[in-house]
């Protein structure tokens, strides 16, 4: 299939659910807006869809409009080329978003007064850039859709009948130079196509073309820059400029202003009050449009990797609401304004799927704190998770991993010196809980988890090593004390290695500490118990007011039917990857499994983890948007659960406006095609075909019992810190579900934060 016609196939499938013409929007009154006019805030979308697809591009611009609200606004840089054709591109060096460098025409130009070296439109006609196609130009971006778009002239957009166009006049005064008129190019092309919004960095510029438009069908809008830049005609700095508005007034209706204009950051990229600068110019009567919005590039550690929760804090703070936001990724940006907008805390949920937390708000704090847990309850998790482990002295209690490394600072304490290696549990050396006892381990100070810091993006810093750990009877104290949540998960791993080779009976202590708690009898709360191990699960088997999980630890891609049958016999639900739903070739979905409906027909509720706010933790399929990705998995694949870091996107995701709404579903509200993506990718550029991941069988479910007590022998060591733990000699164990992976990255982490 050729890359036009699988465009064209990924827009119907989109269009199937949903139909722009009737498309009745969530929100109602509009009076709750706090714009100018009191209207929804425009969405603007920067290049098109530009944070997928090529800035500028028409697959950037179509799939913008098929993808955002009905009056979405196309915008355009324009530039000129050497004949007086005006092209969409997002900066003068043509090489920033296209293959031109194939044309070896460099130059070097002042621009604003900077020597610049680059390939201009100016030094192009029209048909030189005929074989010239737009390429992707941010590198943290796919490029799989390089080549598939020849340059744009301004009227190719128009004649995409968008509902408004708006042109972006970066350079006037550098045209000026090279004796090209963008003036003239404006105000004839005004003449041809409606254009609804013209914005530029230059006074002179708007200044000399504000009598020659309609107000009425064109709106002026003065772009303002760095605060220090300096405004070439005027010779201020922009932040000169805002102070006096009335002056802007007098050639614009509006302005558009980077968001750190408005929400300024500290040093540390937390959030500041906000300025009064929409309001201001409200006050004024100009209209404000916030730019600078990427679902890719963090802006600050309060929004949690969350584009959603950013733009909310621009249009739905209760202070004020830009009018207008200017986005490279349009889909969470009308999203967020038709359907997260006033939600408020009390809106009833629209989709029934059970929000599980992954070791608490483990994206906000510590995992397994305090902290993390209460985080967890009050960003509205349905089920709080601890998975257990065992202390030197037999008491069980809430930490994500054995390796006290992963999620402590025990590297850097007197205890660095237990280090062991035991290739049962991990690969290389680690400190583990059993090495410690419960009061050693309360004294550690928790750590942060950063599973993605090789991207460098870390989480929360300023709270990265708050809270403290909980026991599990603390933990199941806290959970009794909330009336919001509807169940508690208990994981299980390693339990025979504890059982045999450490004497730590991990069973027997859950059991007694949820005897202990109340939980052994019928109660208003669910008490789950989680484990990928067959055998653990039937140590509760006698409980029948516990549901028993079973965790797949691996990427599947379907199960046998004796399989899913001895599955029933020891589990009553069962916890997946997300990968096992939608397979992925390098972030690109393939397609879809049958493993949930399998599953869930033989009766076993399907949980998927984990869901991560951080946009590579995602397929490119979801638009680097959390919210999309669990609305796929929650509307196309049909799972019972999500298990998430960040319980707060999830929760919310199920209250907003735009679920229930049948064949009025928006297309920001549509589960995304699996494998539609993939299709478009021209065949050269596809990446190799992996491996599909294996069948599970019964080999794989089936464990050996577990190992008998046998009665701890004391350690002769005191247990301070001041020897060495021996390590036990390798055996054949049961199968262990270890994630090596996370367990690099946070010893990687756990150096880095030493630095």
């Amino acid at each position: 299939m050729s890359s036009s016609r699988a465009f064209t196939s990924l827009l119907a499938a989109f269009l199937l659910l949903h139909s722009l013409v009737t498309l009745v929007s969530a929100q109602g009154s509009t009076s709750r807006w706090q714009t100018l006019s009191g209207n929804p805030p425009l969405v603007v979308a920067r290049g098109g869809f530009s944070g997928l697809f090529p800035d500028s591009s028409y697959y950037a611009y179509q799939f913008a409009l098929e993808t955002s609200v009905p009056d979405v606004i196309l915008w355009c840089d324009v530039q000129l080329t050497k004949d007086g054709v005006g092209i969409c591109a997002p900066d003068l060096r043509l090489e920033n978003s296209t293959n031109i460098s194939i044309l070896n025409k460099y130059k070097t130009y002042l621009v604003n007064g900077v020597p610049t070296r680059g390939c201009f439109s100016v030094d192009f006609t029209f048909s030189d850039l005929s074989s010239v196609v737009y390429t992707q130009g941010v590198y943290s971006r796919p490029n799989k859709f390089d080549g598939l778009s020849p340059i744009q002239q301004v009227e190719n957009v128009a004649a995409l009948k968008p509902s408004g166009m708006w042109l972006n006049v970066q350079h006037d005064a550098f045209f000026t130079q090279h004796n090209l008129s963008m003036r003239s190019y404006i105000l004839a092309l005004s003449r041809k196509v409606v254009v609804n919004y013209i914005s530029s960095p230059e006074v002179v510029f708007l200044r000399s073309i504000a009598a020659r438009v309609n107000p009425n069908v064109t709106k002026l809008v003065f772009r303002f820059l760095g605060p220090n830049d300096f405004e070439p005609s005027t010779n201020q700095t922009y932040s000169s400029l805002l102070k006096n508005l009335t002056f802007i007034k007098t050639f614009a209706s509006g302005i558009l202003i980077p968001k750190g204009y408005i929400w300024p950051v500290d040093a540390s990229l937390y959030l500041q009050p906000h300025t009064s600068v929409v309001l201001d110019a409200h006050k004024a009567g100009l209209e404000v449009f916030a730019s600078e919005f990427y679902n890719d590039v963090p802006f600050s550690f309060n929004y949690s990797y969350d584009p959603v929760s950013e733009y909310l804090s621009f249009i739905d703070n209760g202070d004020f609401s830009v009018d207008g936001v200017l986005s490279d990724f349009p889909i969470t940006l009308s999203g967020a304004i038709d359907c997260f907008s006033h939600l408020g805390k009390n809106a009833s949920e629209k989709a029934k799927v059970l929000v599980i937390s992954k070791n608490g708000a483990s994206g906000d704090y510590p995992g397994c704190t305090d902290k993390a847990y209460q985080k967890a309850i009050s960003d509205g998790a349905d089920v709080i998770d601890c998975p257990v482990q065992m202390s030197k002295d037999g008491i069980p209690f809430c930490l994500g991993s054995i390796n006290l490394i992963d999620s402590t600072t025990v590297a850097q304490s007197k205890y660095s010196n237990l280090s062991a290696i035991i290739p049962e549990l991990k690969t290389g050396s680690g400190i583990f809980t059993f090495s410690l006892t419960w009061s050693q381990i309360q004294s550690l100070t928790p750590a942060m988890a950063n599973p993605y810091a090789k991207y460098e993006l870390f989480r929360n810093p300023k709270f990265r090593n708050d809270g403290k750990f909980l026991s599990l009877s603390d933990f199941l104290a806290l959970a009794k004390n909330s009336s919001s949540l509807s169940g508690v998960l208990i994981s299980i791993e390693n339990a025979s290695y504890l059982i045999e080779k450490q004497q730590l009976p991990v069973t027997d202590a859950v059991l007694d500490a949820l005897s202990k708690a109340g939980y052994d009898k019928q109660n208003a709360m669910e008490l789950m118990i989680q484990s990928s191990n067959s055998s653990v699960l039937m140590k509760f088997k006698e409980k029948n007011n516990y549901t028993l999980v079973y965790k797949v630890d691996e990427n599947i891609r379907d199960a046998l039917d004796a399989t899913i049958k001895d599955i029933k016999t020891f589990a009553d639900s069962v916890v997946i990857s997300k990968s096992s739903v939608f397979p992925d070739n390098a972030l690109f979905l393939t397609g879809v499994t049958d493993v949930v409906p399998r599953l869930k027909s033989a009766g076993l509720p399907v949980y998927v983890e984990t869901f991560s706010n951080e946009f590579v933790s995602q397929a490119w399929d979801f638009f680097s948007d959390a919210n999309v990705e669990v609305n796929t998995y929650v509307m196309e694949a049909n799972v019972n659960g999500v298990i998430t870091d960040f319980p707060l996107t999830a929760s919310r995701y199920k209250r907003n406006h735009c679920l229930n709404l049948g064949k009025n579903t928006p297309p920001y509200m549509t589960p995304v095609p699996p494998g539609g993506l993939m299709e478009i990718i021209p065949r050269e550029l596809l990446p190799p075909a992996e491996a599909p991941n294996p069948v599970l069988t019964e080999n794989d479910v089936a464990e050996s019992p577990l190992p008998s007590v046998i009665a701890r022998v004391p350690s002769s060591s005191p247990g301070d810190g001041t020897a060495q733990a021996a390590a036990p000699r390798p055996n054949r164990q049961h199968k262990i579900a270890a994630c090596f992976f996370l367990t690099n990255l946070a010893i990687l982490f756990t150096v880095f934060s030493l630095l």
